[in-house]
């Protein structure tokens, strides 16, 4: 089992501070969001009950490369990846330069979380066609692994075409690639071409509904003639309670997501007692899990 820090929703200050506690308690990873604007007449938010979101227009959201490179500076050995990127409103060959220079300034610690923004003013603002967001994002996935890798690279495909040209830098090593989202093609998509698939509980999938979410995915790996073993399914739950996490577990998640500063009582939002909580948890969860 691994364990994943979540710094969403963090002030700009408490990342890097966050980034160290966690790479000096042992954890694998540290999650970064990824948010771009927020539109005054907005879509509905398709995570959430009543369609609204539970994030102020002012909550910081720092561009997620960035994030990664600078708690790459000052930490030794936990990996960060995306959680998620918003692809298909950029362009594939922006967001290859962006993940190879995070690999490089981390000597290899950076994966990539991909999924799609819910609202189509993204879109619409920043000039990329809505509808075929979704098949976009797999041929997005093809290129920047392809590009990545180093080395001559061309594509000619349904959406985009890459004459011939190389990357430098490229990937220390092929960087993890990630798939988030609750539909039947984001499934496929992350067995055909992911590393692995993330999850998070929300309004439209509860705890119940995981078990049913990882047997859709193996049978999607077999099917595209993938093992199971080394597929990495990440779960992102808001419950607290053990014997939750310990069903997530039992269920088929790899890697468990949290925010440690709610599982125990304190101010959520003080940098110190967020310290405190990153270590505690530690402790206190680690070993429960083997």
């Amino acid at each position: 089992m691994k364990f994943t820090l979540s710094v969403g929703f963090c002030p700009v200050d408490h990342y890097l501070p966050l980034a160290m506690a966690g790479d000096a308690s042992g954890w694998n990873a540290v999650s970064v969001p990824d948010g771009l604007f927020y539109f005054t007449q907005s879509s509905p938010y398709p995570y959430s009950a009543d369609g609204h979101r539970f994030w102020p227009s002012d909550t910081p959201f720092l561009d997620p490369f960035a994030v990664v490179a600078a708690m790459g500076a000052v930490t030794q050995r936990i990996a960060f990846y995306t959680n998620v990127l918003k692809l298909p409103v950029r362009h594939p060959l922006l967001v290859a330069k962006a993940a190879t220079s995070a690999s490089a300034l981390t000597k290899g610690r950076f994966g990539l979380g991909v999924g799609l923004s819910p609202w189509k003013e993204d879109f619409d603002v920043l000039g990329e066609d809505w509808r075929s967001r979704g098949p976009r994002s797999a041929e997005m996935v093809e290129i920047i692994r392809g590009i990545s890798r180093g080395g001559r690279f061309e594509h000619e495909g349904e959406h985009y075409t890459i004459p011939s040209m190389e990357i430098s830098p490229a990937a220390v090593d092929p960087f993890p690639i990630y798939f988030g989202g609750l539909v039947d093609a984001v499934f496929q998509r992350a067995a055909r071409l992911g590393d692995g698939y993330i999850w998070w509980e929300n309004a439209k999938s509860g705890l119940a509904d995981f078990p049913a979410i990882v047997a859709a995915l193996r049978d999607y790996l077999a099917a595209n003639e993938r093992k199971a073993d080394g597929f990495e399914i990440k779960a992102f739950p808001s419950s607290t309670k053990v014997d939750d996490l310990r069903r997530l577990a039992d269920a088929g998640m790899t890697d468990l997501i949290v925010m440690p500063w709610y599982f125990y009582a304190g101010d959520p939002n003080d940098l110190g007692f967020r310290i405190d909580c990153v270590r505690r948890f530690a402790e206190d969860h680690f070993a429960l899990f083997g």
